[in-house]
């Protein structure tokens, strides 16, 4: 991403790259691409995500620009009004943002800015998993819901 910072971090998930772009927060990936820059959102992002995963923030105050569809911004959007802690299915998503639940988790699976837009709070029907396209996938996914102390089916 031209004229981006970036800073990478070291979480119980793997290390986490943070991408900023004109103020915003553009990206994360479950990645170590290095640092290009410390501006103060990324360190105020990096003070945000080192607070998540302590289990001491359960909200995001991040100024966000993820890149996508309308749609996906209306359903990332959805995603971010899901409390920590709680989960949704892609079906009720997709009733609340007036789609099919495979778009849903098309927009899941697209989201750019995982964990602070929180596509690890949606499951399959019935509550099960389903799927995640961060890190080590479900293995992922479950870490974070533990971490938030989120209820599964089983």
């Amino acid at each position: 991403m031209t004229g981006a910072a970036r800073l990478t971090l070291a979480t119980p998930t793997g290390p986490l790259t943070v991408t900023e772009r004109d103020g915003a927060i553009r990206g994360i990936v479950w990645t170590d691409e290095g640092a290009t820059g410390n501006t103060p959102l990324l360190r105020r992002a990096a003070e945000q995500i080192d607070a998540y995963f302590a289990g001491e923030l359960r909200a995001f105050d991040l100024p966000l620009a993820p890149n996508g569809t309308e749609f996906h911004l209306t359903v990332w959007r959805a995603l971010c009004r899901i409390p920590y802690g709680e989960t949704r299915t892609y079906g009720e998503l997709a009733t609340e943002v007036g789609a099919i639940a495979r778009a849903v988790g098309t927009a899941c699976g697209a989201n750019p800015i995982p964990v602070v837009i929180p596509c690890h709070r949606i499951l399959a029907a019935g509550g099960r998993t389903g799927g995640f396209s961060g890190g080590r996938g479900v293995e992922t996914k479950f870490k974070l819901l533990g971490l938030e102390g989120a209820v599964l089916a089983l």
